[in-house]
């Protein structure tokens, strides 16, 4: 959990626009059943008011169903994204046996599977039907490779250093099961069935050649469910987010993706993924007093302003002090020691999801954060901030972290190409 948010290119949350979903006209999926229906009902009745009125057209998708995220680009898809309402991060294990040919085999067939779920499309094949409802949903696949994937793929040359496993922070507490994996799969979308069925599908298309090590579900706010587009919030009730990199400010592009020249060569325009199950106490931190919270974050719940004043995106006066001379935002205020400034200017574009897992035994909620961050190089992205965090941030006493993970993520795929081609055919 960091100061940063996701991008401003597609705001988290789009107010549903029914007058746009009516002019783009009935979705190719319209709900065949609907008219069919209708007619029943009004014949049934005409003898009764003499003129039957014309069955009603189905009603189009609105802006949610019918948003389309593209699987072809520069960069795969779900890293530039704005927040979807659920997803699911998956790790995958190749089995025994299976190496380099099997990967390759297997990347191919999602690729296509993704590509065509994106585009709103059954599953290349058995489908489950689970989203013949429904429109993309601004669904995104994003596939990508783990540290031990090389060596059994015979490919430990092409392991990015970058891809070197993260340093022990003081605050983990790591399951090493729900930790790593030789593959890692992403799905987001602004429908939960539309995510299951891509879920699904990529499950079906491993067969006998990879199995689920873990699997993680999370949700977000769902888009239009607020008056105006925000920041999300996170399940303490903070606004979560706000310093997040804009792919419009200087230098996105090269703190957030390896470079066309970097190395090694597969990797260009691709990212590193850290993914961190991070619990919330929740039971302690709601124990706190709203301002004791604010002390602990360096922002006021309401709307996000720092402490110092003015609105969510104000710049912090960090040297502002009080009537009794403290710093108004604590010198442990998670809010400052995140910031990329007091951190060599590392910076990580943050594209969470939150996540309840049920209670445990004793009623204590399994609930917290889905912490996925995308940067160039990890150890000038996440690791710095991390271990700034683990000297002194406020907000350790009230979270976790339970699983950890570490991903190469290539670049996009070019129409005709499946994600890492360039790695497993190189």
């Amino acid at each position: 959990m960091t100061e940063q948010s996701i991008p401003a290119a597609r705001t988290p949350e789009t107010p549903v626009n029914a007058a746009r979903a009516e002019a783009d006209g009935v979705s190719r999926r319209t709900l065949l059943g609907t008219a069919g229906a209708t007619g029943l009902v009004l014949g049934a009745a005409g003898g009764a008011i003499g003129r039957a009125t014309a069955p009603a057209q189905a009603t189009p998708l609105t802006s949610v169903g019918s948003d389309r995220a593209m699987f072809h680009g520069k960069h795969q898809p779900g890293i530039t994204e704005g927040l979807q309402a659920c997803g699911h991060l998956v790790a995958f294990d190749l089995v025994a046996g299976a190496g380099r040919t099997e990967a390759a085999a297997l990347l191919r067939r999602w690729s296509a599977t993704a590509e065509r779920l994106m585009a709103g499309e059954p599953a290349p094949h058995d489908d489950t039907a689970v989203a013949r409802d429904a429109g993309p949903s601004s669904l995104t696949v994003t596939f990508g490779f783990g540290h031990d994937f090389f060596s059994r793929t015979g490919l430990e040359k092409q392991r990015p250093t970058a891809l070197d496993p993260l340093p022990a922070f003081s605050s983990d507490r790591l399951d090493k099961a729900r930790s790593d994996g030789h593959l890692f799969v992403q799905i987001g979308a602004n429908d939960a069935l539309v995510a299951f069925h891509a879920l699904r599908a990529i499950q079906k298309d491993a067969g006998s050649v990879a199995r689920v090590r873990w699997q993680m579900n999370g949700f977000n706010r769902t888009p239009g469910a607020t008056a105006h587009p925000m920041t999300a919030r996170n399940l303490m009730g903070q606004i979560d987010g706000t310093g997040n990199p804009k792919p419009t400010d200087a230098g996105f592009e090269q703190q957030i993706f390896v470079p066309a020249s970097g190395e090694p060569a597969w990797m260009a325009h691709g990212s590193y993924a850290v993914v961190r199950r991070i619990r919330m106490l929740l039971d302690d931190w709601e124990k706190l007093s709203q301002t004791a919270q604010e002390q602990v974050i360096g922002r006021r719940k309401a709307d996000g302003a720092p402490l110092t004043g003015g609105g969510e995106t104000s710049p912090m006066e960090l040297d502002k002090t009080d009537a009794r001379g403290e710093y108004v935002i604590p010198l442990s205020a998670h809010a400052r020691i995140t910031r990329p400034d007091k951190n060599g200017g590392a910076t990580m574009l943050r594209r969470p999801f939150s996540y309840h897992d049920g209670f445990d035994a004793d009623g204590t909620p399994d609930a917290g954060l889905l912490f996925v961050c995308w940067q160039a190089d990890p150890l000038r992205g996440f690791v710095p901030v991390q271990r700034k965090l683990d000297r002194g941030d406020a907000l350790s006493r009230f979270i976790r972290h339970e699983a950890s993970a570490l991903f190469a993520v290539p670049g996009g795929a070019s129409k005709g190409e499946y994600v890492g081609q360039r790695l497993l055919e190189g």
